[in-house]
């Protein structure tokens, strides 16, 4: 069988190849390269999907988190609550801001900041905290939002690998102050570049961003503070534009993949399918389908997967509080101790809308020749 990758861009593109073209020639062809219509089309489109009263683009996740927590007021001597098991950025833009990552351990079954840890970690420093939905499954923002409105903090919202998931009827990105997003090639919803956007239901904030998006001016050439060129620009706008009316079907076909993978693997002796909790009206959208392989033997069977031709990928295998670039916060290995072990058992599979049932069944037998016990 031909290699398997994590996801298939090529696969998607022949199937609303037409629109995509048609989209791309339009923005050139009307040479509406930043600004312009194809963005307010598709921030008008993307308030509407996530039922907010505003969205800007932008031209990155990374920057939408960040220019977030700028508008928020997030500096020097503040600390921001976050998960330690995310991608490098949710606590990067922290701390590009002067301010402090706090790291709160997980949920083993979730991957999700373990909600349950958080008011033990708030100090009279604390000002917002980062939820991060990691893989497409929600945190529990009924939760989130209840401690943060005892302490007076901002919910800044990580959804950046969870658009069109859902929590209590509501989208995701909608539940906090302001909802972050990613475009980036590899999402649900997916550019072909770089792309980000914020949402929210607070003028005040959406006006901050806009500002600080077009290096701190509201008008060209008269600037009001310091900013920043982050803009999301009219090509992957109209592109993006063509996806999000397909996003909704490719996320319920991400939720068939999940089901049949987990069809396969839930018996499978060493291995642990995702869970999540059904107590509220939950949507999980599977950006990333990951398993636990048990008794240490995770690179073992990634190895053995890549022989067999089949990708896969570990998010992440290195919690935050452990890099590097933070050893200055001298927080000590074992400190965070569900994180650190959950780094060492997960496994991603490859889940695209375009992915057939022959391939998943390839990937399942596979793991099951390999023997774990």
């Amino acid at each position: 069988m031909k290699k398997i990758p994590m996801v298939d861009l090529l696969a998607q593109y022949k199937l609303i190849k037409k629109d995509i073209d048609l989209a791309i020639k339009s923005v050139i062809t009307d040479t509406a390269f930043i600004g312009g219509a194809y963005l307010e089309k598709f921030e008008f489109e993307m308030a509407n999907y996530c039922n907010t009263k505003y969205s800007i683009g932008l031209n990155s996740g990374t920057d939408a988190l960040y220019l977030s927590l700028w508008a928020l007021g997030i500096s020097k001597g503040d600390e921001v609550i976050t998960t330690p098991f995310t991608f490098f950025a949710t606590a990067e833009v922290i701390a590009r801001l002067g301010a402090k990552p706090v790291f709160v351990d997980i949920n083993p079954d979730t991957f999700n900041i373990d909600e349950n840890l958080i008011e033990k970690k708030i100090t009279k420093k604390t000002k917002a905290i980062i939820p991060v939905h990691l893989f497409g499954l929600p945190v529990n923002m009924d939760k989130i939002n209840k401690i943060a409105k005892k302490y007076n903090l901002y919910v800044v919202e990580d959804a950046c690998q969870a658009i069109g998931s859902e929590y209590g009827n509501k989208k995701i990105g909608s539940l906090g102050d302001v909802g972050c997003f990613s475009f980036f090639p590899s999402k649900n919803l997916n550019a072909y570049g770089d792309g980000g956007m914020v949402v929210t239901d607070n003028k005040k904030i959406a006006e901050k961003i806009k500002m600080l998006r077009n290096h701190g001016s509201k008008i060209k050439y008269f600037n009001e503070e310091i900013g920043a060129s982050s803009r999301l620009d009219g090509l992957q706008a109209a592109i993006l534009s063509v996806k999000l009316k397909y996003l909704d079907k490719w996320n319920r076909q991400r939720k068939i993949i999940a089901d049949e993978y987990n069809k396969i693997l839930s018996k499978v002796e060493g291995i642990e399918v995702p869970k999540y909790d059904l107590d509220k009206d939950t949507r999980h959208v599977y950006h990333q389908y990951t398993i636990k392989v048990k008794n240490g033997r995770r690179d073992e069977l990634k190895k053995y997967l890549e022989s067999k031709g089949i990708s896969s990928m570990i998010y992440y295998p290195l919690p935050l509080h452990l890099m590097k670039a933070f050893d200055y916060l001298n927080i000590k290995k074992g400190s965070l101790p569900v994180a650190e072990r959950v780094s060492e058992e997960v496994l991603s599979l490859p889940i695209y809308a375009e992915i057939n049932k022959e391939k998943i069944n390839y990937i399942g037998e596979k793991i099951k020749t390999f023997k774990l016990n």
